[in-house]
């Protein structure tokens, strides 16, 4: 936040970052640095650059360089710095002071939302050839990091989470329902928002991908958005960058469901859904038909000459004539015969598929 205040200030007395370093003899980078957070601050470089940016008044002196030394003092994220690369440790150092986090994710569900056993297994899937031990210990920041959200001074979390990520499996049927249960539980408390982007509504404002926008108690500090990439993040916190993700934000709240809704339909749903879950893991435990014709070639006879049979008619849909002089029936792969031949034939209508979606929170 120190960093932010630092920026601010200098855009307001009209100086640029390269003419902010030549006055505590650093460079353009340092203090593009200073100003993301990304570097620590020496006390004498602050009051050098708080004299240059006219702060005169005692008190607001004080309390800047009181930041100085809370931007100093190590979180308690840092004793994981070696599993962590630095652009994501500059944001769970945001997320510990944001008083607002929302949040949009189209693959998982929101970290800060996720079970132990779903973290284990998406963590599995990111670092395949890490020790066990490791993977414990990521897991084991992750909850730590949702600690924060059950103190009375924690932040609001309000979570938008795409109905792809409900619907991917990830880590199986039992995974998944403590996982929907989870998300069903935390949904009650108060600080804790969840809507479900459903498909339904297909294109939305939020295409581009995940992001989070922080806020922040102290309300001369700007929002940030924080955009992860594969190997990096983006953090944006100018005026004109994070307009167009507060948005897209807020027109994602109005097409997702009601949070009542979406407590609603995951608890009608999600059983359904992961029990499916179930059907498809049997199925995939079937034996493959060339084992079948092997070990019972009666059976794959039968089977063989039912599928050859035409199907039943089961309704009687609009039909539409064909055009004079059409060819032979390409359905059943035959002549229709000299008695169709020239005459106006008439076939189904084929009808549309709509396949209508509920909203369901199961992977």
């Amino acid at each position: 936040m120190l960093g932010a205040s630092l920026r601010r200030l200098r855009e307001q007395k009209g100086l640029t970052r390269e003419m902010a370093g030549f006055h505590i003899r650093a460079s353009e980078s340092k203090i593009s640095r200073m100003e993301l957070g990304r570097v620590g601050f020496k006390t004498r470089d602050v009051e050098d650059l708080l004299t240059l940016y006219g702060v005169v008044d005692d008190a607001e002196r004080r309390s800047l360089l009181e930041m100085v030394r809370e931007a100093n003092t190590p979180g308690w994220w840092h004793k994981y710095g070696d599993l962590l690369p630095s652009w994501f440790t500059t944001y769970v150092g945001l997320e510990e002071a944001a008083a607002l986090i929302r949040t949009y994710e189209v693959q998982f569900v929101p970290g800060l939302l996720q079970t132990a056993n779903y973290a284990r297994t998406v963590i599995q899937l990111g670092y395949p050839d890490v020790s066990e031990e490791e993977i414990e210990r990521r897991v084991h920041m992750r909850m730590q990091r949702q600690e924060r959200l059950s103190r009375k001074d924690g932040p609001k979390l309000w979570a938008v989470i795409d109905e792809a990520a409900l619907r991917r499996p990830i880590g199986g049927p039992d995974i998944m329902r403590e996982q929907i249960q989870h998300l069903l539980d935390v949904s009650t408390l108060p600080n804790i928002t969840i809507q479900v982007m459903p498909f339904k509504f297909g294109m939305h404002a939020a295409e581009g991908g995940a992001f989070t926008i922080l806020r922040f108690p102290e309300s001369d500090l700007s929002d940030v958005v924080y955009v992860e990439q594969l190997w990096g993040a983006l953090y944006l916190d100018k005026r004109e960058d994070v307009d167009p993700y507060l948005t897209a934000m807020e027109q994602l709240c109005v097409e997702s469901t009601t949070p009542g809704g979406t407590a609603r339909d995951t608890r009608a749903n999600s059983q359904r859904d992961v029990d499916g879950a179930d059907v498809q893991r049997d199925a995939r435990q079937r034996p493959p038909r060339r084992e079948v014709a092997e070990e019972h070639p009666q059976q794959l006879d039968r089977q063989l000459r039912g599928a050859r049979r035409a199907p039943r008619r089961r309704d009687r849909r609009p039909e539409l004539p064909l055009p004079r002089g059409a060819g032979p029936d390409l359905h059943q792969g035959r002549d229709p015969g000299p008695h169709a031949r020239g005459q106006g034939r008439r076939v189904r209508q084929p009808a549309g598929v709509t396949d209508h979606l509920t909203l369901t929170a199961s992977d």
